[in-house]
């Protein structure tokens, strides 16, 4: 299993500090499975493959490419050479 952490903060309080782990057994596109942390209390889910498919379509996006901007948004962390907000509610 593979598993990255990053440190990121959320448009919706820039002061805040969060941690999301992500954690892959093959490939992000197979699933995935997400820990968020605020130092105080923790929240973890999981993604299936098939919510990464149905999200991809309703997005009108081929697949392949919204598993490369998921990549981007939640493993490559600082070094995306994208910039990606996130809202914590």
């Amino acid at each position: 299993m593979e598993r990255t952490l990053n440190r990121i903060h959320p448009v919706s309080d820039p002061e805040a500090t969060y941690f999301l782990q992500v954690s892959w057994e093959k490939d992000l596109g197979t699933g995935f499975g997400v820990t968020l942390t605020d130092g105080q209390y923790a929240w973890t889910g999981t993604v299936s493959e098939a919510e990464i498919s149905r999200e991809a379509a309703d997005m009108e996006m081929k697949r392949e490419k919204y598993v490369e901007e998921l990549k981007k948004a939640l493993i490559a962390g600082e070094e995306s050479t994208g910039n990606y907000n996130f809202a914590i509610s």
